[in-house]
């Protein structure tokens, strides 16, 4: 016969207590319960598991192997049935969200704290990153991205307005080297490049006569996040074009300034929070939904 779960349990809540009196009370159920429960384990593996002595309990080597895969694994049950308890009603558990970069500045810096608040048994953790994620295989409940770079099997909710680009730099720069009158003058200048996950440069894209254009421009730092960006324009290092959501506080504080307004191109789409499925959706991400959205209206 096969080991029961019990008895796994048993096992490991002895290993972790060191004492099957603790096992005892942490399974609520009786010593002499537990020490059946583990003499029966050992019986259908066919090696003994736990040395015992008056004074303590300790794993064999065999135990030892035993205890480091089955732990996790009893772990990893115990969270999946937490989680599905959640779809209960009760909007309370762990929300794990892949954020782009400028998202997670503007969207959700300035508001989590007020969410948290407002829902004490929620709480969250955020992967920052720009390039697109499965969020179904990287075990992710939902993601915020530019609606471009949304999959198109995804249930997408809007959560910010169109957000305008702008291209930026600092005062300091401009005073050295000149303002551009066009972007092909920016031929002229140091221009930062984001490198997408699939090896190509992020263009720059323009509007003139009302026709759209995208251009590529050689320069000397090239990353793939805007947080780096921001501090070298910052710096007098060069310019670079961003959501201007993603550079709104230097622009407020004169850090840095826009040029070639006249040449903005249209707005992107504005950022959606997307996750897989309309069925059984965690309340704890149905309250997440409704407070972005609440936070739109009040824009």
């Amino acid at each position: 016969m096969k080991p029961d779960f019990m008895e796994a349990r048993a096992f490991v809540a002895i290993v972790d207590s060191g004492s099957f009196v603790m096992a005892s009370k942490q399974l609520r159920l009786s010593p002499s319960r537990v020490s059946e429960l583990l003499m029966n384990f050992e019986e259908r593996l066919g090696v003994r598991l736990v040395e015992r002595t008056t004074r303590s309990v300790s794993p064999t080597l065999a135990g030892e192997m035993l205890y480091a895969r089955l732990s996790p694994l009893l772990d990893e049950f115990v969270h999946t049935l937490e989680r599905t308890r959640e779809f209960n009603g009760s909007v309370a558990g762990l929300l794990r969200l892949t954020v782009a970069p400028p998202a997670a500045d503007s969207l959700l810096a300035p508001h989590l704290s007020e969410f948290l608040s407002m829902y004490p048994d929620v709480s969250v953790e955020l992967s920052v990153d720009g390039d697109r994620v499965d969020i179904v295989t990287e075990r992710f409940d939902a993601g915020i991205r530019f609606g471009g770079l949304v999959h198109k099997d995804m249930i997408a909710v809007k959560i910010s307005e169109p957000i305008p680009l702008v291209v930026v730099a600092s005062p300091e720069y401009l005073a050295k080297h000149g303002t551009p009158a066009s972007p092909h003058e920016l031929e002229n200048h140091c221009c930062f490049n984001v490198r997408l996950a699939g090896g190509a440069a992020l263009p720059w894209r323009f509007q003139q006569d009302g026709k759209s254009m995208e251009m590529q421009f050689e320069g000397r730092i090239i990353v793939n996040k805007t947080g780096m960006q921001i501090k070298a324009a910052e710096d007098g290092l060069g310019l670079f074009q961003s959501p201007r959501s993603a550079v709104a506080e230097a622009l407020k504080s004169g850090k840095l300034v826009t040029v070639l307004d006249d040449y903005a191109p249209p707005a992107l789409d504005g950022f959606y929070l997307y996750y897989p499925s309309r069925r059984l959706i965690r309340p704890a991400l149905k309250a997440l939904v409704d407070f972005l959205r609440q936070k739109r209206r009040e824009i």
